[in-house]
């Protein structure tokens, strides 16, 4: 293999573009970093600024470059102004990864506060779809456009006091779904989700207090296994990675 070719192969997405939500810690981080490494620009979504300037400065030292976006993903007009933005600079989109979420209420449902529902279901779900109607444009502009939502296994399980985590993540899913149908066909872009089931992040130490992270797989471990989801060699659409136990699932995904 000469150089150029090796150098291609290990940096798949050199001269792509590539947005990441939730991009200034755990899963969102990582998966960030890994696209950085491969040679994607990367437009880096997040509510703090100084942690996207502390992700800049890594992607930096990866070879790559970065575009920080400060927004709170319950700004919906936010987000519809996104898209344009990212025409008028880069005229298309290589690569999104759906990756912000927050836990929510872990309280039975009756006793759920509105705004703890509203919020959840603000930034888990209707900024998903906000998102995919301000992105997909771009992502059809690009010869080969992918894009990854993350899910959870909560998604199919109806689990005592983690339904409104439960209810947004069967939302993403069937968002997910739906959209990879509309697009079949009549489009290269291909949308996928990916379950990552226990990582070694701050909502899941959140979740499960008692657990030791340190019997789980980092989110470094989980991005590695997101990346080829977003490379132009991967074809297959509709489609769920469960990290877990490292398979694609066609759905419907039993319980």
């Amino acid at each position: 293999m000469t150089d150029t070719a090796a150098e291609g192969a290990a940096r798949p997405l050199e001269g792509s573009y590539a947005l990441v939500t939730g991009a200034t810690r755990g899963i969102g981080r990582a998966v960030a970093l890994a696209l950085a490494g491969a040679g994607a620009h990367v437009v880096a979504v997040g509510r703090t600024a100084g942690a996207l300037e502390e992700l800049d400065d890594a992607i930096v030292a990866a070879g790559s470059t970065a575009t920080l976006v400060p927004l709170d993903l319950k700004d919906g007009p936010g987000i519809d102004r996104l898209g344009g933005a990212l025409f008028e600079r880069f005229g298309r989109l290589d690569v999104f990864v759906g990756n912000a979420g927050v836990l929510g209420p872990m309280t039975p449902l009756a006793q759920v506060e509105p705004k703890e529902w509203d919020d959840a279901i603000a930034v888990n779900l209707t900024a998903n779809w906000r998102l995919v109607r301000s992105l997909d444009p771009l992502l059809r502009l690009s010869t080969a456009g992918r894009a990854v939502l993350v899910s959870s296994g909560a998604a199919h399980k109806a689990r005592a006091f983690w339904g409104t985590y439960a209810v947004t993540k069967a939302g993403v899913e069937v968002l997910a779904r739906t959209w990879a149908a509309e697009v079949a066909n009549i489009s290269p872009l291909a949308v996928n989700l990916v379950n990552p089931g226990p990582i070694r992040t701050r909502m899941r130490a959140k979740a499960f207090p008692s657990e030791d992270p340190q019997t789980l797989p980092t989110p470094e471990e989980l991005a590695s296994a997101i990346l080829p989801l977003c490379l132009p060699s991967f074809n297959e659409t509709g489609r769920l990675y469960d990290f877990p136990t490292r398979s694609l699932k066609e759905f419907p995904v039993p319980a």
